[in-house]
């Protein structure tokens, strides 16, 4: 599996255009921790140490077990978590976990706007200036709410969590229209963001992960390190825990520009 996974990033290295390439990986992934931000009624991240030490033996050994929510941290969202019958996490072709990639970033607007919205005519505007979004492409999304992770007062808009913190999320996303334009217009393979979700903290019925995943569209959550990537001419390798009926995982992903 290890000698495939490399196979794989040295293909998709080399399938970048010389002049655009500068040989850089990003993470984009944020560690997994006891600080690692969650969704307000989903279990957090604990670690548990089993053995640290010198044994018996007289060697070193080190094991821990773990348990966490499939939603938090930086995350999968695989499309069965909001499409009746659709793929789960072991189910996406691992084509549309890897593809070029594109930025867009919002964040001279979102950051003044906790619950700002990405219009239709955001996009529109970006391929004015940028090109097109490529066939089988992946879109992040820079809001700037990046620079605040993990402080969830100000990343999440409360750090209470349960069921009544629901109604105090404030952050930004991409609003239904945008991605029922990228689904109609543009062939992409996925979304990510650098906030908790995909739709706007203040969602109610998360119409804009429901129209991605109908599609068989997965979303990246809680993508970190997006100010490090340029607008385009980068790839993007996203691999989550491939949890056999999952409806998201843990992920790792990276970028190479």
């Amino acid at each position: 599996m290890r000698v495939l996974y490399f196979v794989l990033l040295l293909l998709f290295f080399q399938s970048i255009p010389a002049q655009e390439k500068s040989g850089e990986f990003v993470d984009l992934t944020y560690s997994f921790s006891e600080e690692s931000v969650y969704w307000v009624t989903a279990k957090e991240f604990k670690l548990e140490e089993v053995a640290k030490g010198k044994t018996d033996q007289g060697f070193y050994y080190s094991a821990n077990n773990f348990s966490t929510a499939e939603h938090g941290g930086t995350h999968i969202d695989a499309p069965i978590h909001f499409a009746d019958g659709a793929q789960t996490v072991d189910q996406i072709p691992l084509e549309n976990l890897i593809g070029d990639a594109v930025k867009i970033d919002v964040s001279d607007k979102a950051l003044k706007d906790p619950d700002y919205l990405i219009s239709p005519k955001v996009i529109m505007d970006w391929e004015q200036e940028h090109g097109p979004i490529p066939d089988g492409g992946i879109v992040l999304l820079q809001t700037g709410f990046g620079q605040y992770y993990p402080d969830a007062s100000k990343y999440l808009g409360t750090d209470k969590r349960g069921p009544e913190a629901v109604k105090q999320l404030h952050f930004p996303g991409l609003s239904v229209e945008a991605a029922e334009w990228l689904v109609t217009n543009r062939k992409i393979k996925a979304v990510g963001i650098d906030t908790a979700s995909i739709d706007f903290g203040q969602s109610q019925n998360f119409a804009t992960h429901v129209a991605l995943m109908t599609q068989n569209i997965p979303a990246f959550e809680n993508v970190a390190n997006l100010d490090q990537l340029p607008e385009t001419g980068f790839t993007v390798i996203a691999l989550p825990i491939k949890i056999k009926g999952g409806s998201g995982g843990p992920l790792r992903i990276i970028a190479i520009k």
